[in-house]
């Protein structure tokens, strides 16, 4: 039998309607404005960047301290100019703060805690803290600062420019007697801004002259100090036209060194340098001279008069 027209449309008339939620207005806005905010990541600055970064400001303020030595005031303000363009010292911070995280390398002070740490946190040792002086301090939370095992004073980033962490060392006055002297010197990627040569000489003679001297240590502390902890990249030593690892520890030996530890990275050369003797100055001259030929090598030297 044929079904009779309308029935299907009647049937559906009759069927109880289907539960549906009321809409309320701003649930959604409401859901998202009661979540947790998304915690979003500072953005990191690709490696590239930061070296080019730092070796702009680098060249700028060897420039700058260059210009200052001849009393040229025009230049040294154009220099200035530039350097605030690149985001002056807060942009060059970040971009060193950048080079510290652990996917690029790390704090450098690590590698001196590796070599240092165990010795200090042993029960042979009894010395109590040791005096830091630690220039170029990026961090004060740093491994070493995190140790306990030092009293540090800082020459740091927040408070001087790039090309001014060597003058303010350079200038700072002489310590009075042994208690105002330090036990080590931490110089992490400090050297190597220092513009000239003969300067760069000139600051390793210095650190000696804030070094307590070697007999206030005995036994096995005295295997490590008073001593020059001294970072510098890689290249500096390994593709240097005038300096070399055996040129390096020659001069060191000259002024009262005696390498403990070292480590070479693909981008750090680490030293730990011992003071051995109270001498103040260099034995002997070392002059600018070519170890290595072939224009790929770049031309960083440290020389002594």
């Amino acid at each position: 039998m044929a079904p009779k027209k309308g029935v299907s449309k009647n049937l559906a008339a009759g069927r109880p309607p289907m539960a549906t939620r009321p809409k309320k207005k701003g649930v959604v806005k409401n859901l998202a404005a009661g979540r947790p905010p998304t915690v979003t990541k500072p953005k990191s600055l690709a490696r590239k960047t930061t070296k080019s970064i730092i070796n702009k400001l680098h060249l700028l303020e060897k420039r700058k301290v260059q210009a200052m030595k001849k009393n040229d005031n025009t230049q040294v303000a154009a220099i200035e100019a530039e350097i605030e363009a690149l985001g002056g010292i807060e942009k060059y911070q970040e971009a060193s703060l950048q080079g510290q995280r652990h996917d690029r390398g790390g704090d450098s002070s690590n590698v001196l805690m590796e070599w240092v740490g165990p010795y200090l946190s042993s029960e042979e040792y009894k010395e109590g803290r040791l005096r830091m002086l630690e220039v170029g301090a990026l961090s004060t939370k740093n491994a070493c600062a995190q140790s306990n095992h030092f009293d540090i004073t800082r020459i740091d980033l927040n408070s001087q420019e790039p090309g001014i962490l060597e003058q303010d060392f350079m200038e700072r006055p002489l310590p009075k007697d042994e208690s105002e002297k330090f036990d080590i010197i931490s110089l992490s990627l400090v050297l190597n801004f220092v513009p000239d040569h003969k300067d760069r000489g000139e600051m390793l003679v210095r650190t000696t002259q804030f070094l307590t001297s070697p007999k206030r240590f005995s036994g096995t502390t005295a295997a490590f100090f008073p001593s020059l902890f001294l970072v510098l990249p890689a290249p500096c030593v390994t593709n240097s036209r005038y300096l070399d690892q055996e040129r390096l520890a020659a001069i060191m030996e000259s002024i009262g060194y005696e390498m403990v530890e070292s480590k070479t990275t693909q981008r750090l050369v680490y030293y730990l340098w011992r003071r051995t003797s109270d001498q103040v100055g260099n034995d002997r001259p070392f002059r600018k001279e070519e170890l290595r030929s072939g224009s790929s090598r770049n031309n960083f030297a440290i020389t002594l008069v």
